[in-house]
């Protein structure tokens, strides 16, 4: 009898050891959830991030708290959820920058975003506007190319630095306008345009978010936005196919991450929740009032964002390699 009690009482032991992790997964999250930006605060993706943060954080139960960790192109911030528990509690808002082109750009980083972060969802895919500062001179896209071609040296960009969105924009068109001109590298991009308002930088090429309020208070002129059509907050900037520049075409995508090996029901519970985040009405309309796209239907979660960073990661490589961009 002693017998058969105690081989039940190890059965239903290792019973409630087998459903340990289940229950652990189905209690996530259990405290806070740490959201790495790896930019500067001010820029459009920690804007994007303190957006859905909140709702996120009500969906899930526990706060999602927005963490600044810039640096080196927003290597610094993405190594730091690379190297995090897989556990759901630390992941990163990252965008094509840092989660697409930083591979090519930073080959002894000592890691591959494609490789060793576990997509969770897309946010949003944003336009990118460039802007010359008031005291330029300048007016238009055509002038402004002009102007470097008449006097080189005269003109420089801000980027958020060597690797960012803000660079790859700034490389680009001036591999696809035949002009030079120094690109000043912050640590993100709230700084570039703080000195871009100051006359400090001549240029900055960002996201609408950042820089269509900029142009509405006239603290900076846009001369050209990317993408098929005006947009509907600045109806009265061209595309840049309308401003002379066709080829320039380069919208941004924003999105989440978690370090690579977190259980696939803590992924499925954080896409979840950003999901219902771009669902609400505060998220929707903001968006809509800067032209920031969110993902619709197959668009959203892990399987649609893993794809698009692997697409990405080798379109960007072949442009960074046209174009000559470098980090250093």
């Amino acid at each position: 009898m002693m017998h058969v009690l105690l081989r039940g009482a190890v059965l239903a032991a290792g019973a409630m050891l087998a459903g340990a992790p289940a229950v652990a997964q189905a209690e996530f999250p259990s405290r806070p959830i740490s959201l790495v930006v790896p930019y500067a605060p001010g820029g459009t993706t920690d804007i994007l991030a303190r957006l859905v943060a909140k709702p996120m954080g009500e969906f899930l139960g526990q706060p999602v708290v927005v963490e600044n960790t810039s640096g080196a192109g927003g290597t610094i911030g993405t190594q730091r959820v690379v190297k995090a528990a897989p556990d759901g509690y630390t992941l990163t808002f990252g965008n094509m920058g840092s989660l697409a082109a930083n591979a090519p750009l930073y080959p002894s980083a000592g890691f591959d975003p494609v490789r060793d972060l576990a997509p969770v969802g897309l946010v949003a895919t944003v336009p990118m506007v460039l802007a010359v500062s008031n005291g330029s001179g300048v007016q238009t896209l055509q002038s402004l190319i002009d102007a470097m071609k008449n006097k080189p040296g005269a003109f420089n960009f801000g980027s958020g630095g060597p690797g960012t969105t803000n660079h790859l924009a700034a490389a680009m068109f001036l591999h696809l306008s035949g002009t030079k001109a120094e690109i000043i590298q912050y640590r993100g991009a709230g700084p570039a345009i703080t000195d871009l308002m100051a006359g400090q930088v001549q240029g900055v090429i960002d996201q609408t978010l950042t820089m269509v309020p900029l142009h509405s208070d006239k603290r900076a002129r846009a001369l050209a936005v990317s993408g098929p059509a005006r947009i509907d907050s600045a109806k009265d900037v061209p595309t840049f196919a309308e401003a002379g520049l066709p080829s320039f075409d380069l919208t941004v995508w924003n999105a989440i991450a978690a370090p690579r090996g977190t259980p696939g029901p803590v992924i499925e519970k954080l896409a979840q929740a950003l999901s219902r985040a771009l669902d609400t009405p505060e998220v929707a309309d903001r968006l809509a009032q800067f032209s920031a796209t969110a993902p619709a239907g197959a668009q959203r979660g892990p399987q649609a964002l893993g794809e698009l960073i692997e697409n990405d990661a080798r379109r960007l490589a072949k442009l960074i390699q046209a174009a000559g961009i470098q980090t250093n």
